[in-house]
């Protein structure tokens, strides 16, 4: 009995042994599975945040796996939700920061036009200053010229009076002496065909061409000259009469003789004063016509005065709107370059957040 009981013993020592032998690779390969599971879950661990390493760190030194896995799952779920929050941030500024490029592009645009608009309002504006210039330098000269032709028509009117009391003057002094006018005027109208193709003649030539200075000068001379060599005729006149009435008064014998003389010399006389009225008709209605002709001259020149001064004042008129339009343009100028810098300071405020995001979404998936 005691073999058979030691022969049990050593059967029950042998079976242990194999048992055990067949446990420990059990063991081993449970052993080998749990250190993976650490080796990962320290790697899992390893790409968390500072303080979510520190907890984790708690949680592994405490011992306890299932623990350890909720944990690890309600972080991974923080960690998603809060990745997609950040994702719809960073959706939301990239598309306020689309927007206000293309607001910016807009007040890009909307400057430069302005800036155009600017440009072109002062060419305008140097355009509408030089017209006006312009305008009044023609002002200017009209005036000058209108007081010129003033001056003209005035000497031609001062003329045209002096002849006419010569005419009057030369009629009395012809009716005083005997010298009937109406038979000076017979004789004048014999002559009147002749005298009427001479004027036309010589008021062709004479006909003044213009309104110009140097004309009405020479024609102021010329009329001037003729005055005065009328005059020394008419002096002369009167000094042949006052020597023939000395004669009446000396009566000798030889009065009859000196009466047939002094007929033909009153013939003579008579001839020449008809000559001299026809030319005094003549520059008579020469100057009449010169006065017209100033007259409507001036008349022209003042109706250009008036449309220069009209032309000056909607110059004027243009040039106040256009300064007034100028100044509410650079306003406007100068509220979109506020609101330009505006919109460039909210830019970079908007570029440096975006960027902070990116970094940030960027450190998170390294992270993963």
């Amino acid at each position: 009995p005691s073999d058979h009981g030691g022969l049990l013993a050593s059967g029950s020592r042998a079976s242990s042994r194999a048992s055990s032998a067949r446990a420990s690779p059990v063991v081993e390969e449970r052993v080998d599975r749990e250190f993976i599971d650490k080796s990962q879950g320290s790697r899992a661990a390893s790409t968390l945040s500072t303080t979510t390493l520190a907890s984790l760190g708690a949680a592994s030194l405490g011992g306890a796996s299932s623990r350890r896995g909720s944990c690890d799952t309600s972080f991974s779920v923080e960690t998603e939700a809060s990745i997609r929050e950040m994702k719809d941030s960073l959706l939301e500024t990239e598309e306020k920061y689309r927007r206000a490029m293309f607001t910016n592009a807009q007040l890009h645009n909307d400057k430069t036009a302005l800036m155009f608009q600017v440009e072109t309002l002062r060419e305008e504006l140097g355009d509408l200053e030089e017209l006006l210039w312009e305008s009044r330098r023609c002002c200017d000269l009209s005036n000058k010229e209108l007081e010129l032709e003033r001056q003209a028509h005035k000497a031609l009117q001062v003329q045209f009076t002096v002849t006419r009391e010569t005419l009057r003057q030369t009629k009395e002094l012809l009716m005083n002496h005997g010298i009937s006018p109406d038979l000076i005027n017979k004789d004048a109208e014999l002559n009147e065909e002749d005298v009427n193709a001479e004027s036309v003649s010589r008021l062709a030539e004479e006909s003044p061409q213009g309104s110009k200075e140097s004309i009405i000068e020479l024609q102021l001379k010329k009329q001037l000259e003729e005055k005065e060599s009328l005059q020394e005729q008419v002096r002369l006149l009167q000094s042949q009469l006052h020597q023939k009435n000395q004669a009446d008064r000396v009566k000798n014998p030889e009065e009859e003789r000196l009466e047939n003389g002094m007929e033909s010399l009153l013939l003579d006389m008579q001839r020449d004063t008809n000559r001299q009225m026809s030319d005094l008709k003549f520059k008579l209605v020469k100057s009449e016509q010169e006065v017209t002709a100033l007259e409507q001259h001036v008349i022209r020149l003042e109706g250009k005065v008036s449309r220069y001064k009209s032309e000056s004042e909607n110059a004027q008129k243009m040039e106040d709107e256009l300064k007034v339009e100028k100044r509410r343009l650079q306003r406007e100028l100068r509220w979109a370059l506020e609101r330009i810098g505006e919109l460039e300071s909210t830019n970079n405020h908007l570029s440096k957040r975006l960027e902070k995001m990116k970094a940030n979404r960027n450190a998170l998936l390294a992270q993963q």
